[in-house]
């Protein structure tokens, strides 16, 4: 028993089912090592990697419009991987980072109940400089704010591995991180282009959702 409980989820983007293991619910905790908390990861934290979240669905559905074509995209907390197996269906040069200790094994395991390669996969704490990992031309992230300073952390991420004329796709949920990163990345010579979306079939307009897509001009640098 490996000491938390999954079950099997499907999700249509694009006109393509994914069929993907979750965690069976969101107040689970299995970590008998330690390997988590010594991560920074707290026990409400633990489970929130292995669901499928709204926005991460938002931002997978935004892949599956992306223009992909010679570019390399590094997906941020990437959880069990929707975002990312949306790229690797449409052959994209794409690699899957997260901080949880299990992210690798669910995303492996989903790439191969949707009979995909393995996605490129790294392990990445924001608060730690990983030099080896290299620059993107496009850094994706899907509800990835649980903490006031994340926003920050994201942006040192960002500045260390992205192109000098690279995009930044987020999606979130709204509110003030929303807010506070726009404003972060303005600083970083990033203008904003935000888009109102539905987070579920009862969302109404003025939708809660955000796709937020930054770029930068040639030649402009933080």
């Amino acid at each position: 028993m490996p000491g938390y409980f999954t079950r099997n989820q499907l999700v249509p983007i694009g006109g393509h089912t994914y069929r993907l293991r979750v965690l069976s619910d969101k107040t689970q905790v299995a970590d008998p090592d330690g390997h988590g908390a010594r991560l920074g990861m707290s026990a409400a934290q633990w489970s929130l990697f292995g669901q499928v979240w709204p926005a991460g669905r938002l931002l997978a559905q935004a892949m599956h419009r992306f223009d992909i074509a010679g570019k390399r995209i590094l997906e941020l907390g990437c959880g069990i991987g929707l975002a990312s197996l949306v790229l690797q269906r449409r052959g994209a040069d794409v690699v899957a980072s997260d901080v949880h200790p299990l992210a690798e094994g669910f995303l492996a395991y989903n790439a191969a109940l949707n009979a995909l390669p393995t996605v490129q996969y790294r392990q990445l704490r924001w608060d730690v400089p990983l030099p080896s990992l290299g620059h993107f031309d496009v850094i994706i992230a899907g509800d990835v704010f649980y903490e006031r300073d994340d926003a920050l952390l994201l942006i040192e991420v960002i500045a260390r591995h992205a192109c000098p004329d690279g995009e930044v796709l987020v999606t979130d949920p709204g509110g003030e991180h929303s807010s506070r990163l726009n404003r972060l990345m303005a600083r970083q010579g990033f203008e904003t282009l935000e888009e109102r979306c539905p987070m579920d079939d009862r969302d109404t307009p003025p939708y809660r959702g955000r796709l937020l897509h930054y770029t930068r001009a040639p030649g402009v640098h933080a």
